[in-house]
């Protein structure tokens, strides 16, 4: 059966008791509010009384409420009143955190938000070059500077204050690549209008520079450099000669499960490439016998693992110890020339195309985006232009025609 209304002192105010909950030693109560201004009636419940509702505190609120209506300010309702006060506490938390976005510098953008974000997912080396280039360049340039505020001036400023200090173009342009990444996330996350600056950079402001690598190891120089890194570590051995061989890059030798490994037909299945495409290359006989000396995994399982067997990072400094043993880079400073693990894969390119294999198949082998990033290994076929200058004078040379004036 319901529970009956009981009148207070207060005109306008009643309550009931909840049948069975407690508030002290008394039950509690239920406060409701009734009343009539201009034509509109309000009833309404205003809480209970172990929510520090009183009947007094109700006729006070009753009192609020129907001034505020005669008065045409509103409903006369403590549900809308409430509302309306979480709206505007709403309304004032946007605001403050827009200020705050405005107000939040490029540097604490970097500390605060930027770098606990990727942190966690970039290789150690990376973060290192990157976090080296912001505390010496960038956000000595831009640090101050408010996030949303970073424009061209501002970049151009960082350029000029590194070619002042001699640096090279090539870090010039890492330093850009850097910021760029910043402010793409700073955009993404709303604290930049965009477009992002230094992507929209005049072609002229930016640095000049030939990074190409052109080393590529004799076959004396890679059958010495195999023959050492096999006494030292089978597994990078093992990933040296696949990348000579097959021109993988490190983060695609890296990925590689025994599922991508089809030794009865050689072949090998290239995944998370720089491309994002997935591509297959066939084995040659060196690296179906490297394979064969192989326990093979579960098929879900890496070929080469890291520890934990989880998926490396960066190539063992076995590599890097094992070229310095053998004098590869010695006297060297063009770092173009120097040899890397990378320049197992331009290796593999250079040979292809001392072979004559057309540009064309190089550049699917490889997995180059455009045939122009493999035509940097067309010098190495001069034969193929030789012969080709030689072709247009196949049948003999033009004879003039006498009839033609001027010849």
């Amino acid at each position: 059966m319901p529970c009956k209304w009981i009148a207070t002192q207060f005109t306008g105010i009643r309550y009931r008791e909840h049948p069975t909950r407690k508030h002290g030693r008394q039950p509690d109560r239920y406060f409701n509010v009734r009343f009539k201004v201009g034509g509109v009636s309000v009833n309404e419940g205003y809480g209970w009384a172990s929510e520090k509702m009183t009947a007094a505190k109700a006729a006070l609120l009753m009192a609020e409420l129907k001034e505020e209506l005669r008065a045409g300010k509103g409903t006369g309702k403590l549900a809308d009143r409430r509302k309306a006060r979480e709206q505007a506490e709403a309304n004032l938390l946007k605001a403050e955190q827009a200020e705050a976005r405005e107000r939040i510098s490029y540097r604490e953008y970097f500390h605060n938000t930027y770098w606990l974000d990727v942190s966690q997912d970039k290789a150690e080396s990376a973060l290192k070059a990157e976090a080296s280039l912001h505390k010496n360049w960038i956000l000595p340039a831009l640090g101050s500077v408010p996030v949303r505020d970073i424009g061209e001036l501002h970049i151009k400023k960082l350029s000029r204050a590194m070619k002042r200090a001699g640096r090279a173009p090539r870090s010039i342009e890492y330093a850009f690549a850097c910021t760029r990444m910043v402010l793409n996330h700073a955009i993404r996350s709303g604290y930049h209008p965009g477009p992002n600056p230094v992507s929209s950079l005049p072609r002229g402001s930016r640095p000049k520079y030939d990074n190409k690598r052109v080393r590529f190891l004799t076959r004396d120089e890679a059958m010495l450099l195999l023959d050492t890194l096999k006494t030292r570590s089978t597994g990078v051995h093992n990933m040296t000669l696949l990348s000579i061989y097959c021109g993988a890059r490190a983060g695609e030798i890296f990925s590689l499960q025994w599922s991508d490994i089809d030794q009865v037909h050689g072949l090998i299945t290239l995944r998370d490439t720089k491309s994002g495409k997935t591509r297959t290359v066939h084995m040659p006989e060196t690296v179906k016998a490297m394979f064969a000396t192989m326990e093979p995994g579960k098929k879900s399982t890496l070929v080469f693992p890291g520890k934990g067997g989880k998926q490396l990072k960066q190539i063992s400094k076995t590599f890097d110890r094992t070229v310095t043993q053998l004098a590869f880079n010695e006297g060297i400073e063009d770092r173009r020339q120097k040899v890397t693990f990378h320049t197992c894969r331009h290796t593999c390119a250079s040979w292809l195309v001392q072979a004559g294999i057309p540009l064309f198949t190089v550049q699917k082998i490889l997995g180059h985006s455009t045939i122009a990033l493999t035509e940097r290994y067309s010098h190495l076929a001069p034969d193929s232009f030789r012969d080709a200058a030689a072709a247009i004078e196949a049948n003999g040379p033009i004879k003039k025609n006498r009839n033609v004036v001027g010849l």
